[in-house]
């Protein structure tokens, strides 16, 4: 059984950081790109960023370009999502998913987690 589990979401001011874990387990998850999406109420569920499976490749939504950084550490079957400069429209619950391929589109995502909320205060 595929499980994807977040963790590190919470309350944070404006400008400040968090860092969001995804642990996997019962797939190969040194042969899965990894992607991290976001929805906020009322909107559709966003692409965040994804990484290759190898960790060498990596692709950002515009909004969040040099702000955050995907990572993965294989032996340890876990991607991170490290969110700095954070901003109120940054709230939203931050999702992992698994792919076979890096990519953009939440439908290309065949596994996914629950979820944690990130929230920013102004």
């Amino acid at each position: 059984q595929v499980q994807l589990v977040e963790s590190g979401g919470g309350l944070v001011q404006a400008g400040g950081s968090l860092r969001l874990s995804c642990a996997a387990s019962g797939l190969p998850f040194s042969g899965r790109a990894m992607g991290w999406f976001r929805q906020a109420p009322g909107k559709e569920r966003e692409f965040v960023a994804t990484i290759n499976w190898s960790g060498g490749s990596t692709t950002y939504a515009d909004s969040v370009k040099g702000r955050f950084t995907i990572s993965r550490v294989n032996a340890k079957n876990t991607v991170y999502l490290q969110m700095n400069s954070l901003k109120p429209e940054d709230t939203a619950v931050y999702y992992c998913a698994a792919a076979a391929t890096a990519a953009r589109t939440k439908y290309d995502y065949d596994y996914w987690g629950q979820g944690t909320q990130v929230t920013v205060s102004s």
